[in-house]
């Protein structure tokens, strides 16, 4: 029964996620991408609520071009741009790091510069109870 119930999850979140992107091609793929990296994620919790409330934050996205769905944009333009452009970063980011002269202080720059923006979609899934990536 608990596979069922995954299984349902998995499919409201795929449905909500294509309908909030109106299936346009770069989103959806990215989107899909991260649903499933997330429901083959070892140890991870399965948690009634928490889906519930993110689908209807997904159907919040579509009704209204909002805020759920500037937020929901954001989240899938940085997802791109960080994993299919793992080695461009932001340009600010590129300048200072060419002015570096220690590369130590290059590879941490390039390291770290996701970090604040994790933790930033970290505390917006506590605070509201939601599961996005």
């Amino acid at each position: 029964m608990a596979d069922l119930k995954v299984i349902h999850a998995y499919r409201h979140l795929y449905r909500g996620l294509l309908h909030a992107v109106q299936f346009s091609k770069p989103s959806r793929y990215i989107a899909q991408a991260q649903l499933r990296t997330a429901f083959r994620e070892e140890g991870a919790t399965f948690d009634t609520r928490s889906i519930a409330r993110t689908v209807r934050f997904l159907e919040a996205a579509t009704r209204t071009s909002g805020l759920e769905h500037s937020v929901l944009k954001n989240l899938l333009m940085t997802a791109y741009f960080r994993h299919y452009h793992g080695n461009r970063t932001w340009k600010h980011v590129q300048l200072n790091v060419k002015q570096m002269k220690n590369k130590k202080d290059q590879e941490h720059v390039r390291r770290t510069a996701y970090k604040h923006y994790d933790m930033t979609v970290a505390m917006l899934n506590k605070s509201m109870g939601l599961c996005l990536r």
